[in-house]
């Protein structure tokens, strides 16, 4: 694949990671000298945030609004979208430039390859990347919540709680039980305060919990009833969802050898957030190997770091802006009224319901997104 430049800028990756890189190194890169391209499995992004309740409440109509296609983030054109999964990358460590390789054997070579391919989901929130696959399982989704009698969610982190939020909106007195492997909601990241107070808002709207619990296998559709690992049986559970957290998408950046990611597939960089053996490779987003929450809102303090980052190193600079971590800012919805928010600097405090509606859960923020993405 050749535009008119002689070089490729790779951004693998159409989440809010890598549209957000493409836009700015779009206003940066001089076309004459370098192609921008953003493979992408899809032609459009996702408001991921908006998938819990997408999937629960048709009357949202959240697929006309949560996919937004990636053709206006150029700056004065310059770059494009070409659809496609990467499966693997060839590089050589040390050795500037190299290739990526896509599902269906195209091969295209880069200057500088940036990866934002961000986690996979499982349940509900794992939307399919073939594009024609994404509405039936989007409605196949909507009907089992409709159809159960009692919804049981596995893992008690941001999914768990907004799935449960969602469910209760539309359906108040359906029975919903949260198995979480910890003795209390989301992690101790956050606090007590956040933690007890979503657990308490929950309560409120008849949602169920059982802590330090774990479900290791979905029962087949139609099956009712699921046994924890320590054997408890919740006899009426009719519809078992996984709503764990996500996990890195970086299989085939293991193409560059075991080495390139730790033991739980997130890719190992340099504060540059250069991978360490390969200075013309840049990661950013969910799947850097970097002791913090996997969140959009690091996304703040990733990008200018790789965009400054990556202009100097095809300038012929040595990266020096580092990347020294974030604050923890998270906000959890419940249902389309309420929630919480936490912001961890100050010593750490948390926000009510009121803040949740207003950024986040009258409408998971599509408006901003769409507006992100030129619609």
């Amino acid at each position: 694949m050749a535009g008119k430049a002689e070089q490729n800028v790779i951004i693998v990756g159409g989440g809010y990671a890598g549209f957000q890189v493409a836009k700015q190194l779009s206003k940066k890169l001089d076309p004459r000298r370098y192609n921008l391209i953003l493979i992408n499995s899809r032609s459009y992004a996702v408001a991921l945030p908006a998938a819990v309740r997408l999937v629960v409440d048709a009357e949202s109509k959240l697929e006309e609004t949560a996919f937004v296609k990636l053709d206006r983030i150029y700056a004065n054109g310059n770059g494009e979208t070409k659809v496609g999964v990467v499966t693997s990358i060839e590089a050589q460590p040390g050795v500037p430039g190299g290739a990526v390789v896509l599902a269906n054997g195209e091969r295209i070579s880069y200057a500088v390859l940036i990866l934002a391919t961000g986690s996979t989901s499982s349940g509900p929130c794992a939307i399919p990347e073939n594009e024609d696959d994404v509405l039936p399982f989007v409605n196949a989704w909507r009907q089992k919540f409709a159809k159960a009698n009692h919804v049981v969610l596995i893992g008690g982190g941001a999914v768990g709680i907004e799935l449960a939020g969602e469910v209760k909106d539309l359906y108040p007195t359906k029975k919903v039980t949260i198995v979480h492997g910890g003795n209390q909601l989301i992690n101790a990241t956050y606090g007590n305060s956040l933690r007890k107070g979503l657990e308490k808002r929950l309560r409120a709207r008849g949602v169920e919990f059982m802590f330090n619990e774990y479900i290791d296998d979905i029962p087949e559709p139609g099956v009712v009833g699921v046994t924890t690992r320590s054997g408890k049986q919740i006899s009426d559970a009719d519809l078992v969802v996984s709503a764990r957290g996500g996990r890195p998408n970086t299989e085939y950046v293991t193409s560059l050898g075991e080495d390139a990611v730790n033991g739980h597939g997130f890719v190992k960089i340099k504060p540059t957030m250069q991978l360490l053996n390969h200075p013309s490779i840049f990661a950013v987003g969910d799947i850097i190997d970097w002791t913090e929450q996997k969140q959009i809102a690091k996304l703040m303090w990733h990008i200018p770091v790789i965009v400054a980052n990556v202009v100097g190193f095809l300038n012929g600079v040595a990266p020096t802006k580092k990347y020294a971590g974030a604050p923890e800012i998270i906000v959890i919805t419940n249902g389309k009224k309420g929630g919480m928010g936490y912001f961890g600097f100050l010593g750490g405090f948390t926000l009510g319901d009121w803040f949740a509606w207003l950024v986040k859960s009258r409408h998971f923020m599509v408006p901003h997104f769409r507006k992100d993405l030129g619609y």
